[in-house]
């Protein structure tokens, strides 16, 4: 099986607080989606081993994607060629049009690695001729792929952007996101009512508020963007 988009995080609950309401909408619209967290976000705070991968399938089966782990160590992940290569194969074997990742992070270490590897994985994925390539033979039995559109959700560990590329209207999946957050009491106090969570939610109110909805989630991407015609963009709150 192959899929229409990939995002590729860090930790379980990454995907689902970045863009969750752009995932759900994106497969409830026929797009088959992968997510691919990097770890499996041990050690939990409030659970024990285990858990919170339990919740991260659950919490993906929401949002109507499939979900894989890499076996990567929370908290240590950094941008390494095993890793770059070890994402390039997988986007060469599923062979995504467009893929979603973590950038301009700086909180959390292991969120500032994902940026770079995949900007990294994405141009390898493109390249023939592994096999000539010392330490590329993982690659040679792939066959390139060419990524149509890499963007990136903001981090809401960071101060939030005040420039981006575009935003999406979540305002119809956002209940959908908010069950799928709440699944990982493993990392939130969900039944006590967690901060965070009430913070993520307030960002994702202030950027519908900009746009005259009730909750969107804004992307960034690295390339320009292009439209067929203008009469993509939905009406602005001053034209």
């Amino acid at each position: 099986m192959t899929y229409d988009l990939m995002v590729i995080t860090a930790h379980p609950d990454d995907a689902e607080v970045q863009m969750g309401g752009t995932l759900a909408k994106l497969t409830q619209s026929g797009k088959r989606a992968l997510i691919v967290d990097l770890c499996d976000g041990e050690p939990a705070e409030f659970a024990a081993p285990g858990t919170r991968r339990q919740q991260a399938m659950r919490a993906a089966q929401l949002l109507g994607a499939d979900r894989v782990f890499l076996d990567l160590q929370d908290r240590f992940i950094i941008d390494t060629i095993p890793t770059r290569l070890k994402l390039a194969q997988l986007i060469r074997r599923q062979r995504p049009d467009m893929v979603f990742a973590t950038t301009d992070a700086c909180i959390h270490p292991d969120h500032a690695a994902i940026g770079p590897l995949v900007d990294a994985a994405v141009f390898y994925a493109r390249l023939k001729q592994w096999e000539q390539v010392p330490g590329g033979q993982q690659l040679a039995d792939t066959q390139p792929w060419v990524v149509k559109r890499l963007f990136f959700p903001h981090c809401k560990m960071e101060p939030v952007w005040g420039d981006f590329a575009f935003a999406v209207d979540v305002s119809a999946t956002y209940a959908l996101k908010k069950r799928a957050l709440a699944e990982y009491s493993s990392i939130f106090q969900v039944a006590q009512g967690d901060q965070l969570l009430e913070l993520y939610e307030a960002e994702d109110m202030h950027m519908g508020r900009l746009f005259g909805v009730a909750y969107a989630e804004v992307f960034k991407s690295h390339s320009p963007l292009m439209v067929a015609d203008p009469t993509v963009f939905q009406p602005g709150l001053h034209g």
